[in-house]
């Protein structure tokens, strides 16, 4: 059974996802320790997101995969499990799939159609298999996730109604730029997030723009991308008038201010990357919880065409589930139905048969299993297969074997 717990800019505070941010290395780890029941977990952490998703085995009640995630979390991130209340919500079962379709097409950020967090789902499946807590059923979800969102991409208007963090946040510093032409510009961090600001700030026209890594990445960056570098923060940070940060720990305090701030700073990291008291050194300070607030309402059409392509894919990914599920049973009755075939078959042949009796009840039987093939089907995409298969235990005795391949199960039930 698939589990999502998600805490994210709708139900939970900005502090509180920043703490969750702040460890999330173990985390995935953390939650398949919990015990036999937990089999897998991938975990998704953005600016404005932190959900785990897990799969359960069955039967388990929702509750008690809820409570393993949770303790989890709070092991491995040092956040009270009493900090939780209220600030997450569950998904569960067949809802996982269009909840996760969702995240990965933009539907649910703070900005509508926004595109980094494609990215970032993909980079979560990527983090689960290197840390070997994946399982069949999470890269399936994983992978119709992505393919999902570049449906949504292609098939609607939501990546070009919707702006990424980046752009508006840029947007809401236009009312400060005069010229971005002759701003200089220093950008702090070298990562993906890093690429795609710098190309929001050549977008905007700046030209004058330096790097700094705290990391130490920064010339391979600058050469990279044809920008100067500098090594040293305090300096750079004084000779710019526009410093944006998007790195993965706290680089600018508010001792690094010298006598010359810069007139703006942009706070895109998480956790913080800049300290709140460098507003006391004349620094206006624009981060993303000032950013959310400033968000655009959706695009209604948009909006709404992406939604029914998320709809439509998940109602695929359940019911190609519910097929899996049920194609064990129709694998037992078929061999059930032909074993008793062919001792009657063998029977014919020790009194003479020519062929024509085989041949008559190889056809029959096909006939036969025909109906019940189809129903199983249906009754699998009704969320119905354990009917099925309570039905063929009851009248034939016949048990599915677990280990029996999803799509040998498929291929006889097409056959008949």
């Amino acid at each position: 059974m698939l589990l999502c717990v998600s805490a994210s800019h709708k139900t939970a505070s900005f502090e509180l996802l920043e703490q969750l941010s702040a460890h999330t290395s173990a985390l995935g780890p953390a939650i398949v320790a919990q015990g036999e029941p937990v089999q897998g977990a991938v975990v998704v952490s953005t600016c404005n997101r932190f959900e785990a998703y897990v799969d359960m085995a069955e039967p388990l009640t929702p509750g008690a995969g809820v409570e393993a995630t949770l303790q989890a979390i709070g092991q491995a991130t040092g956040v009270p499990a009493s900090s939780f209340d209220g600030s997450y919500r569950v998904v569960e079962g067949n809802d996982v799939a269009q909840h996760l379709f969702s995240v990965a097409s933009g539907l649910e950020s703070v900005v509508v159609g926004e595109g980094e967090i494609a990215g970032q789902v993909r980079r979560a499946l990527k983090t689960a298999r290197h840390e070997g807590t994946t399982t069949p059923e999470l890269e399936r979800l994983f992978q119709r996730a992505s393919e999902t969102q570049r449906g949504v991409k292609n098939a609607t208007a939501l990546g070009r109604a919707g702006r990424s963090l980046v752009r508006l946040s840029l947007e809401l510093a236009d009312s400060r730029v005069a010229d971005w032409t002759a701003l200089r510009v220093l950008l702090v961090g070298t990562g993906s997030y890093a690429a795609a600001t710098l190309a929001a700030l050549r977008d905007h026209g700046a030209r004058d723009i330096t790097v700094f890594s705290p990391s130490g990445r920064g010339e391979r960056f600058a050469l990279k991308h044809q920008i100067a570098v500098s090594t040293d923060l305090r300096d750079a940070v004084a000779s710019a008038d526009l410093v944006i940060t998007c790195t993965s720990d706290l680089a600018i305090t508010a001792d690094v201010i010298g006598k010359r701030a810069p007139g703006l700073i942009i706070d895109l990291g998480m956790p913080r990357n800049v300290d709140p008291a460098v507003a006391a050194k004349g620094v206006a300070l624009l981060d993303l919880e000032l950013i959310r607030l400033h968000a655009p309402l959706d695009e209604l059409q948009a909006t709404d065409a992406a939604r029914q392509v998320v709809l439509d894919a998940a109602r695929r990914f359940t019911v190609l589930g519910e097929h899996r599920n049920v194609a064990p049973a129709v694998v037992a009755l078929r061999r059930h139905v032909f074993g008793v075939l062919d001792a009657e078959i063998d029977r014919a042949r020790g009194k003479g048969d020519d062929g024509r009796i085989e041949q008559a009840l190889r056809h029959m039987v096909g006939v036969l299993l025909h109906t019940p093939s189809v129903r199983a089907q249906e009754l699998a995409e009704q969320g119905h297969a354990d009917r099925f298969t309570d039905a063929i235990a009851t009248l034939f005795g016949a048990v599915p074997d677990e280990d029996a391949e999803s799509d040998e199960g498929s291929d006889t039930a097409a056959s008949a």
